[in-house]
């Protein structure tokens, strides 16, 4: 099958071997997929992956031990417990340590014609989702897990940090509830998209020092947590939900002197990131940049890496 994989650099492969399904798992046909910061760090060497990366995609169960299955469109929960330990067991899959993570841990992902994925982690995809839309579930999902972890309402005063792919679906998020929220982005062609819906915009922290009382980090820069720890208050909270290949230290005495709560952020639930795109809540659409085949997809990478560029989909 076709697959873009990596090992020691990215490339594309006509020849990749064709997944079979274990017990338990299905056969997906991938139709689209997107390319995030995890995927391009990935390249850098994060999580020390090789194989076929990619998490965010949509697909057609084409193979499954239960046929009624076969056709259904799905997305996938992204981390494969082992399903005995205690995480388990206390349904904190996405905390097993023997887990495997769809496209970045020990797993072969969606930047192919074909992956396999347990039926217990796929979900099926309504109607009134696109198939472009659908990309953006898990992310969306990743970003309403800040929800799940947090208590935001009118009285929050809430900063973005980062205008880029995952900022951009954090922010819709946060402007689900009532809290004051404002975004620091470096980019004014991505802030327009945020001003376009009525969302406060900055290009400078100037003058916020110790005045937020939740900062979210989606900068995708090592420094993104100093950044954050600037402008939170004493007592305030603030969330990290960059990972990069190399983070440097941050003055991690401030956090104990302000009293700041530091909660670190990944994978979220479904459920409420389908619910917002039905409702037209949540507008993912304007963040797609540019589709590429899968044939092009070491272009594609090259391309996302690029200032000032959003989403970009493979279409498998």
């Amino acid at each position: 099958m076709k697959a873009l994989v990596f090992d020691n650099g990215l490339s594309f492969r006509a020849d990749w071997k064709k997944p079979v399904p274990a017990p338990g798992e299905a056969l997906v046909r991938v139709t689209y997929a997107g390319v995030c910061a995890t995927d391009l760090e990935i390249t850098k060497g994060y999580m020390g992956f090789t194989g076929v990366p990619g998490h965010e995609f949509v697909g057609v169960i084409e193979e499954a031990a239960d046929d009624r299955l076969e056709g259904k469109r799905v997305a996938a929960e992204i981390n494969l417990g082992c399903g005995r330990c205690d995480y388990c067991k206390h349904k904190m899959e996405n905390h097993c340590p023997a887990r495997k993570v769809l496209g970045i841990l020990g797993k072969d992902g969606a930047f192919a014609e074909y992956l396999t994925v347990p039926f217990k982690n796929l979900r099926p995809i309504p109607d009134s989702i696109s198939d472009e839309e659908a990309v953006f579930i898990e992310p969306l999902a990743a970003a309403f897990e800040i929800l799940e972890q947090v208590k935001v309402n009118e009285y929050t005063r809430a900063a973005v940090l980062g205008d880029g792919r995952l900022g951009q679906l954090v922010v819709q998020a946060l402007a689900t509830t009532d809290c004051s929220l404002l975004v620091i982005g470096r980019h004014e062609e991505k802030l327009a998209l945020l001003k376009a819906r009525g969302i406060p915009t900055r290009t400078s922290a100037e003058g916020l020092q110790k005045q937020l009382d939740l900062v979210v980090d989606c900068t995708g820069s090592p420094d993104g947590l100093s950044a954050a720890l600037d402008i939170v208050r004493p007592a305030g909270t603030v969330i990290l939900k960059t990972t990069v290949a190399q983070r440097p230290g941050a003055d991690l005495n401030r956090v104990v002197i302000d009293e700041v709560t530091l909660l670190g952020s990944r994978c979220g639930p479904f459920a409420p990131a389908m619910q917002a795109l039905e409702e037209r809540r949540v507008d993912v659409k304007p963040l797609i940049t540019k589709v590429f085949d899968i044939e092009q997809g070491v272009e594609a990478f090259g391309y996302a890496a690029q200032k000032g560029v959003l989403k970009v989909l493979l279409r498998v």
